[in-house]
């Protein structure tokens, strides 16, 4: 007997499907029929589980956002203690940022733009991208402070400053990425980067 797909995992894979036809062909060449087609199943199985097109990129915009949290929460999470002076935390999120610019992270973060611009339209979605932020934003924040000097003592004001313009930077940073920029063009550079920036940041205090 041919066993059932499990819901949740078709819906999963059609998002999938999805972010390709985003990035390779805009919000304007997304369509359920599109979707199904990209995902090889039937007719009429993308209108099924997402009844309008903005379900759908709602969807979509939830799948890249937990796909973002989930590689950003491992590549911070073997970061040194903080006060040790070590950027190998921080070589974790530079490796998965340089990771971002070739294969399926490069093609969700062209998704993720057309997303992004969809977002200003799009009050629900503009929500979603607000809340992933806050997360992103916490993470970044772990980072700085595992770089600070040891025995640093630092108001909770300027870590949040500092954690908010390498946020800003690393957006950029992806931005330029989506579009074929190799400016940067390792792990290793980007670390003495983004270290650079927060030591910067800290001599200011």
């Amino acid at each position: 007997m041919r066993r059932k797909p499990d819901p949740e995992q078709r819906r999963l894979e059609l998002c999938d499907a999805a972010i390709t036809l985003l990035a390779e062909d805009g919000i304007k060449g997304l369509s359920h029929r599109k979707v199904d087609r990209a995902a090889g199943v039937p007719d009429g199985t993308t209108s099924f589980n997402f009844r309008t097109l903005a379900a759908l990129v709602h969807a979509v915009a939830a799948r890249v956002a937990a796909l973002d949290l989930e590689e950003l929460t491992i590549a911070t999470a073997a970061s040194p203690a903080a006060g040790d002076g070590e950027t190998s935390g921080v070589s974790g999120l530079a490796r998965l940022i340089m990771r971002s610019s070739t294969g399926p992270p490069l093609i969700r973060s062209r998704a993720r733009l057309e997303l992004v611009l969809q977002s200003h339209r799009d009050v629900t979605l503009a929500e979603a991208f607000r809340h992933s932020g806050e997360l992103f934003l916490a993470l970044h924040r772990d980072v700085v402070l595992r770089l600070q000097p040891s025995g640093a003592e630092i108001e909770p004001a300027h870590i949040d400053e500092q954690a908010y313009v390498l946020q800003t930077f690393i957006g950029g940073l992806m931005t330029a990425i989506a579009h074929g920029d190799n400016t940067i063009e390792s792990a290793e550079q980007l670390d003495g980067i983004m270290s650079a920036i927060v030591s910067g940041l800290s001599a200011r205090r």
